[in-house]
């Protein structure tokens, strides 16, 4: 590993922003990222070695980062989403229950014995694609607390389920790592309550004004511990990161905190995951594996198919369908898959190509959820809690 490497990958990651920077194109800023990777990777000119130790470790360490982003935006602290928990659950149990079923019906298809993954897969949702993408074309939280409600739980389900999956033969200690996880962010939920804001805020007002940037080096203290807990139970970085975004949710980060952990995964850590997960996907097996292809737009279409079952609980169509948008957890079945090598030739890239079916699906949707909100009268709303999940500077 070389500056010359670490240079060549910032490089061609910048084809994500690139683009994703026309908006009529719809393009995800990820798909730019791995198809870099694609180029320069196994898939292409080999100019990156996937297996390298230290870029290994640095798109770590940036898998972590994005899932941490990922918890930090479920809304657990938005009273109006708390309120559709419940209609949001039943949605999510139904979704899953159709999913169990199309997964087991696609494995069988294709003739291999990855139900419970793709049946997992087809029931994900992803918060950090969805949400953004709601709040960038207006349409509120009490307009879509019910979508907003499932997506939330639907993400953690199938986070927490994906391991297990994916790791039958660790099934112990895969789930006692996870149980570890998690008890050690409830301790930190507990902990930083018990503290209070106003030392929270006395804390923040400390950092800000010596430049300490005490908050990230707690917060990136706090990740690599919970990693060091994966990492010895097996269990992926996927859970470190996605707990401790979790934990912040809860408590609320600050602004600044927010800023800063977004200029380090966005800037550098995630562009640098991505371009190493393409980079590792072998498109190879796709030629020899053509059937791979056809699997992938299974699971995309059967991903829409089984989120609208939620339509049996009050959720407009077009909400059904934007909740089957998926990012997290199809980018990790691909990276743990690679780290275990439990995936079959080609299967990395039919998952990605189905959550790209999946996302273009659900932008289509959002759209439509859009327009249908801005066309309808205004609506008196409940009180609510904060609009937004940070708390002020």
């Amino acid at each position: 590993m070389t500056f010359a490497t670490l240079a060549l990958l910032v490089l061609v990651g910048l084809a994500g922003p690139l683009l994703s920077a026309r908006r009529a194109w719809r393009v995800p800023l990820i798909a730019g990222e791995l198809l870099a990777g694609l180029v320069i990777g196994t898939s292409g000119l080999r100019w990156v070695d996937p297996a390298e130790p230290t870029l290994t470790l640095l798109a770590q360490i940036g898998f972590g980062l994005i899932m941490l982003v990922i918890g930090s935006h479920i809304p657990v602290l938005d009273r109006t989403v708390r309120a559709a928990v419940g209609k949001g659950a039943a949605g999510a149990f139904l979704v899953a229950l159709v999913a169990v079923g199309l997964g087991i019906g696609v494995a069988a298809l294709f003739g291999n014995q990855h139900g419970a993954v793709y049946a997992v897969l087809i029931a994900s949702s992803s918060a950090a694609l969805v949400l953004p993408m709601l709040q960038s074309l207006g349409v509120s939280a009490a307009s879509a607390a019910q979508l907003i409600a499932q997506i939330a739980i639907a993400d953690v389900a199938c986070i927490l389920a994906l391991p297990l999956v994916l790791q039958p033969s660790r099934v112990p200690l895969v789930a006692l790592g996870g149980l570890g996880i998690a008890a050690a962010g409830i301790v930190l939920v507990i902990v930083l309550r018990r503290v209070g804001a106003r030392r929270l805020h006395r804390l923040h007002a400390v950092s800000e004004s010596r430049g300490f940037a005490l908050e990230l080096r707690i917060s990136l203290l706090a990740l690599f511990a919970l990693a060091g807990i994966a990492e010895f139970t097996h269990v992926s970085v996927m859970m470190a990161g996605f707990t401790l975004g979790l934990v912040l949710a809860a408590v609320g980060q600050p602004r600044r905190l927010a800023r800063q952990l977004f200029g380090m995964t966005e800037g550098f850590f995630g562009p640098l995951f991505f371009v190493w997960l393409g980079s590792s996907i072998d498109l190879s097996h796709l030629a020899t594996h053509p059937q791979m292809i056809l699997l992938g737009l299974a699971l995309g279409a059967a991903a829409v198919l089984a989120h609208l079952a939620a339509r049996a609980v009050g959720l407009p169509w077009a909400q059904t369908v934007a909740s089957a948008g998926q990012l997290g957890v199809p980018v990790a079945a691909v990276a743990l898959g690679v780290e275990t090598s439990s995936l079959l030739p080609g299967e990395g890239a039919a998952i990605l190509l189905g959550a790209l079916v999946a996302v273009v699906s659900s932008s289509v949707a959002v759209a439509t959820v859009s327009r249908r909100t801005a066309a309808a009268p205004p609506e008196p709303t409940p009180p609510s809690g904060p609009a937004s999940q940070v708390t002020p500077e």
